[in-house]
């Protein structure tokens, strides 16, 4: 791991070519049993995911969130976003949580763990937090999926901040979110086999 950088300052990445990420086309939104069970399959066979949550954010001090609002889970090829208002679906996203099997690979994963907990009363397995793989490299600082994605490729991560504090308690999410949400589990799979790949 030698070869990996300090990371980069915020204006050097600000210069950086925009990290190329899933399009709306490879973003497949779970909205019935039907979907969730094809979903489900699809995610156990590749093992290895990338995964993240999104929450509706609170504004008041005392506020108690009601997130995790959003799932999403990302091969290399494609992600899958799961609401979590959406019953039929449960099942499936609480399935794949404390699957085993599956690896879960995402970015300062605590919070969203405890907010799991506390919703849906589980202790999702199978996860690594990549901050925390950068930390045992040797990284003082918390590495984000920015600092990471702009050490690794070279690119630059847009994490807009409009889009972070939106509504992800939505009914239906904008292209915006969508797009957001399948590219921060995305980035998190793509850092994992980047580091792998420079480990062997």
């Amino acid at each position: 791991m030698n070869n990996l950088k300090s990371p980069p300052h915020k204006t050097e990445i600000a210069a950086m070519e925009p990290f190329e990420g899933l399009g709306l086309e490879s973003v497949f939104v779970v909205s019935d049993e039907r979907q969730a069970g094809i979903a489900r399959a699809e995610l156990m066979r590749a093992e290895v995911v990338g995964f993240d949550t999104e929450s509706k954010p609170t504004f008041r001090k005392g506020q108690k969130s009601e997130g995790p609002h959003v799932f999403q889970f990302a091969t290399v090829e494609k992600a899958f976003i799961f609401h979590s208002h959406i019953t039929a679906s449960q099942e499936a996203i609480i399935e794949l949580l404390v699957s085993s099997q599956l690896t879960k690979i995402g970015f300062d994963l605590k919070g969203d763990l405890h907010q799991i907990a506390q919703r849906f009363g589980v202790r999702p397995s199978s996860i690594i937090d990549l901050g925390r793989s950068f930390k045992q490299l040797g990284y003082r600082n918390t590495i984000g999926a920015t600092s990471a994605v702009a050490m690794l490729f070279q690119r630059r991560l847009h994490k807009s901040k409009s889009i972070t504090t939106s509504n992800w308690a939505a009914q239906q999410l904008s292209e915006r979110q969508l797009l957001y949400a399948a590219n921060d589990a995305y980035a998190a799979i793509q850092v994992f086999h980047a580091l792998r790949q420079m480990d062997a």
